[in-house]
C-alpha cells in the first residue's frame, strides 16, 4: 500500500470535486508540473484510490423525486439474519445508501423514488418477502438545502 503525502490528498480532494479537471490544471492547482501530477493520479488509480469517475446528474431537472431515510430494526441479530436482509436491500434499485448503525436500530437507508406510492410498494414488498424486519420508520425529505458530492479529505488527512 503506497503512503499518501499531502500532495496525494490534494490531487484526490480536487479530483472528486470535478473530475474531468485537465491534467495541466490539476497539476497547477496542487502545485506541480504536469508530468509528476500525471504519474500520481495514475499511481493513485492504479492503487484503488481512485475507483472511476462519473456524471453527477441533476435528478431534479429530470422531474420530481421523493428522498426517504429509513430506519430499520431487524428481528433477529444473527450473521445470517443480517447477510439475507442485505441480499434483499441490493437487489432494490431504489436505495441509493444503506449504513449499519449503533443505536436504537439497526439500518439508516435512503431511499430515492418516484413518489411515496413507489417507496410504499417498495417496503411492503420487503416486509411481505420477510427478509427479517422487525419495524422500520421512514423520514420523508421536504428539502434538502446542503448537499456536498466531495469529503473535506484535505482536513480529514492532513499530511
Amino acid at each position: 500500500m503506497m503512503k499518501l503525502d499531502r500532495i496525494d490528498i490534494k490531487i484526490l480532494y480536487e479530483l472528486q470535486k470535478n473530475g474531468r479537471v485537465t491534467n495541466v490544471e490539476l497539476a497547477e492547482l496542487v502545485n506541480l508540473s504536469p508530468s509528476p501530477c500525471l504519474m500520481r493520479v495514475k499511481k493513485l488509480q492504479s492503487e484503488g484510490y481512485i475507483e472511476g469517475y462519473s456524471a453527477q446528474i441533476n435528478v431534479n431537472k429530470l422531474g420530481q423525486t421523493l428522498t426517504v431515510f429509513t430506519e430499520i430494526t431487524l428481528k433477529n441479530h444473527r450473521q445470517i439474519d443480517f447477510a439475507r436482509f442485505l441480499g434483499a436491500i441490493e437487489k432494490v434499485d431504489q436505495v441509493i445508501e444503506c449504513h449499519l448503525v449503533s443505536g436504537g436500530y439497526d439500518y439508516l437507508l435512503k431511499f430515492v423514488t418516484a413518489g411515496i406510492d413507489e417507496y410504499q410498494t417498495i417496503m411492503e414488498r420487503l416486509t411481505d418477502m420477510d427478509v427479517g424486519i422487525d419495524k422500520y420508520f421512514s423520514f420523508v425529505v421536504l428539502k434538502s438545502p446542503i448537499i456536498k458530492a466531495h469529503m473535506p479529505l484535505t482536513t480529514l488527512f492532513p499530511h
